[in-house]
């Protein structure tokens, strides 16, 4: 394996920008990036995830790549051939930095900066070239126990001429059955079935059977003709398969973690509970809830998911839940193009039990910002 780390001046440059600006947005923006890598992070669990797809012997001669995080919509959506009316696109779901730059949301978004010019030598030579990049990607995102916005994946490609091998669905099952075993055990049970990706075409999905319930973990497919074409490769020439999934959903199911603010704690209570890849989490205490309701009226073209940025914003890791409790239209009573939302917001740590007074203080905080920055009626 070669590990690359490879660097992007304008991603640099845009992130020295984003270090001048202090206001709410890109002052969330600069708390996600801060936040580590933790498939890079001794000890953690998600690391040992990797470390054990790393050690599969198909991998041995692959580049490992360590790319921006920050990255052009053009590498992260174009080129990979998502549609312009995509959602992932909107803001509403993607952190933009400005109109070109954003935070990326997937680890795919590695194959235009893999194919370096370097990297073109040694596909028209070899006739093959494979990668491996892991790492943080973000999502704006619903609260509670499963979503974060910070989260991490890990994906694969391999590209060959076509007179060295044709890619089809067999060499898709091989790739997944491999990591399903390296990381679930040679016993494991799955099962595959068709998927859609805007970047792969024919696509399958592995699910496998968990706690005599099936779950989902993997995707993969041949690579897309029109990727190829907008990557500078010639279909007709070459081929390829690739996969992506993410870490935290896999290390939830397999050691039984059932939070996922629990990858980012410090606790030592917590994060010693994690040697290799077979752990599994006991809580250290179930420390109380509490919960405070909040009603509000605003414009109906206000997304809930710039509304949960708020709250993660005020509240940060101390709340478990956002969950919209009632929401209902009255022209009359509220005005046109109006709408009031009740959630019930659940505050709870890992870690401690929260004082009644500091929740108080955090909610105040949030009702305030929900009104200045969505000019909102709390009622």
């Amino acid at each position: 394996m070669r590990n690359i780390k490879i660097d992007d001046r304008e991603a640099d440059a845009i992130l020295a920008w984003l270090e001048k600006k202090d206001d709410f947005k890109n002052r969330r923006i600069k708390r996600l990036l801060v936040l580590p890598d933790l498939t890079r992070t001794v000890g953690s669990p998600l690391k040992f995830f990797i470390d054990a797809i790393l050690k599969i012997p198909r991998f041995k001669d692959f580049d490992v790549l360590e790319i921006p995080e920050i990255v052009n919509v053009k590498n992260n959506f174009d080129l990979l051939n998502t549609p312009p009316d995509h959602p992932s696109r909107r803001e509403t779901d993607t952190y933009y930095l400005e109109k070109d730059w954003i935070l990326r949301t997937h680890t795919t978004v590695m194959w235009p900066y893999h194919l370096s010019e370097e990297t073109r030598k040694r596909l028209e030579k070899d006739g093959e070239v494979g990668a491996l990049c892991y790492g943080k990607v973000y999502r704006k995102d619903e609260i509670d126990r499963s979503h974060y916005p910070a989260f991490h994946q890990i994906d694969g490609w391999y590209v060959c001429k076509k007179d060295k091998k044709i890619i089809g669905i067999p060499e898709l099952t091989e790739v997944l059955v491999d990591i399903a075993k390296n990381i679930y055990g040679a016993d494991v049970k799955y099962k595959i079935s068709e998927d859609t990706f805007p970047f792969t075409n024919p696509s399958i999905e592995m699910a496998i059977q968990l706690n005599g319930n099936w779950l989902e973990i993997l995707g993969s497919g041949v690579v897309h003709t029109e990727v190829l074409k907008k990557l500078g490769l010639d279909p007709d020439v070459y081929n390829g398969w690739a996969f992506g999934f993410g870490l935290e959903r896999l290390a939830m199911t397999k050691m039984n973690i059932p939070d996922i603010r629990i990858f980012w704690s410090t606790d030592k209570r917590i994060t010693s509970q994690f040697k290799d890849l077979n752990s599994a989490y006991h809580e250290v205490s179930k420390y109380p809830m509490t919960y405070r309701d909040i009603s509000f009226v605003v414009d109906k073209n206000v997304s809930l998911n710039s509304y949960y940025e708020i709250v993660r914003d005020c509240a940060g890791d101390l709340v478990e839940e956002v969950k919209l409790f009632d929401k209902y239209e009255n022209e009359e009573k509220f005005g046109k193009d109006k709408i009031s939302y009740t959630f019930r917001i659940t505050y709870r740590s890992n870690e401690r039990t929260l004082t009644n007074e500091e929740v108080d203080k955090i909610h105040k905080d949030i009702e305030f910002r929900t009104k200045a920055e969505f000019n909102a009626v709390v009622r």
